[in-house]
């Protein structure tokens, strides 16, 4: 693993640690792989109980790496829809892996960092942590995200922040229902071991049928979701190749405001 690390203890608690921390955590292709990857072993293997997901340093993870981004600029609609394949399909694994999940937030999360945690089942973040979706600002839209996100933050607030764009705290991100507790720095590991001690004291296979009973109850699963994936992908990938995405993604590269900004 070149861009995460693991571990497991002797409960069989998996922590998967987003490790770029010069890139504030940011996604790329290898990382997109090797998190797949993880958790996809981790949903096979029966010494695992849980997994805590989480990032080095002092922010979670700031979506998208910037030298990713510019490789989509140059690149095909093909080779975009097949990139956001590979996001949908690692966000779908996160989300309807057997094991629960845990989002250990440690500070702040956009974008696709922000998709994480709305695909985990318990999400705790540091009272500093910042949160968005600015992916219109860019002239895209949080599409690959935006099935896991709704769900957390509903139709209403959907529409404001995918829309806007701005940029809210973590107790907006309460209030809405993507973060579940909030913490000071100090308190973010003992939470995180409270959580833990209460979900092991389940039985595992107990414990993987609730998670699917919620899913059923809510009336989706991992089949469903593919189907919405290949959706979303096809929208992200039509707009970084369209005239507008192309001069959001340039004017980002750049450092400047995209030629429809007055502000």
């Amino acid at each position: 693993m070149q861009t995460i690390t693991t571990s497991i203890d002797q409960r069989g608690v998996l922590t998967l640690v987003m490790n770029r921390p010069k890139v504030f955590n940011a996604f790329n292709a290898a990382m997109i792989s090797e998190l797949t990857l993880a958790l996809s072993s981790a949903d096979n293997d029966d010494n695992t109980r849980l997994v805590v997901i989480t990032g080095s340093g002092s922010c979670f993870s700031a979506g998208a790496d910037m030298n990713w981004m510019r490789s989509q600029v140059e690149a095909s609609l093909e080779d975009n829809e097949s990139d956001a394949l590979e996001l949908a399909n690692l966000l779908r694994t996160l989300n309807y892996l057997s094991k629960p999940t845990i989002a250990r937030i440690n500070g702040a999360a956009f974008g696709g960092g922000l998709g994480l945690i709305a695909a985990c089942d318990i999400t705790i973040a540091v009272d500093a942590a910042r949160f968005g979706l600015t992916e219109a600002r860019l002239g895209l839209a949080p599409a690959v995200i935006s099935p896991y996100v709704f769900r957390r933050i509903g139709e209403g607030n959907a529409r404001r922040y995918f829309l806007s764009g701005e940029r809210f705290d973590t107790q907006r991100a309460y209030e809405m229902g993507l973060i579940q507790q909030i913490v000071t720095p100090e308190e973010l590991e003992p939470a995180i071991e409270n959580i833990i001690s209460q979900i092991l004291k389940g039985g595992p296979l107990a414990v993987a049928h609730c998670k699917q009973l919620a899913f059923a109850v809510a009336g989706h699963n991992a089949q469903s979701q593919k189907s919405t994936d290949e959706f979303t992908a096809g929208l992200i990938a039509r707009l970084r190749v369209s005239a507008e995405g192309q001069e959001g993604l340039a004017a980002f590269l750049e450092k400047r405001k995209p030629d429809w900004s007055n502000n």
